[in-house]
């Protein structure tokens, strides 16, 4: 079975996000969810160089300060994925149009808060904001529903 190889990047400005709400590509996964830009691998592509280009792709801009937080594991039935998790606080360039959705500034609490996100990315979200070193965690989704977390080899009480 072949896992895809994804990276994601949350942008962080005077205590914002800057969000892509996905509403423009046709049978997109994430449709109508709200996401930090990234994407696919591309051959010979380091995690680095992946969110490096797919930030300049989706946003418009070049990152010049960014950090490797963690790897997700994301398993749904035969569908397989590992993201590496970046943020980064410095960029070069202005925020332009996407074309997979709105890109927006959104205020950290209020993406935990207020917006439609996949249930999982609220764990790592929160672990990003407790600062939490370099983790390894696995989501694992049955028909789109979060059934496990399991964070460094511990598994997570799901409420």
């Amino acid at each position: 079975m072949d896992a895809e190889l994804t990276t994601m990047c949350y942008i962080e400005r005077d205590g914002c996000y800057l969000m892509l709400h996905r509403t423009k590509k046709k049978n997109d996964p994430n449709h109508d969810l709200w996401l930090g830009p990234g994407g696919h691998f591309e051959s010979n592509e380091s995690p680095e160089e992946c969110v490096i280009r797919e930030v300049r792709e989706e946003c418009g801009i070049t990152l010049t300060k960014w950090r490797m937080r963690g790897i997700i594991t994301f398993s749904d039935g035969d569908w397989f994925e590992y993201m590496f998790l970046f943020t980064a606080t410095d960029f070069e360039g202005e925020i332009g149009e996407c074309n997979e959705g709105e890109l927006v500034w959104v205020e950290k609490e209020k993406v935990l808060s207020e917006l439609p996100i996949w249930e999982g990315d609220r764990i790592f979200l929160r672990l990003l904001a407790q600062e939490h070193p370099f983790f390894s965690l696995k989501l694992q989704y049955e028909n789109r529903r979060l059934i496990r977390a399991v964070l460094d080899g511990e598994s997570l009480e799901l409420n």
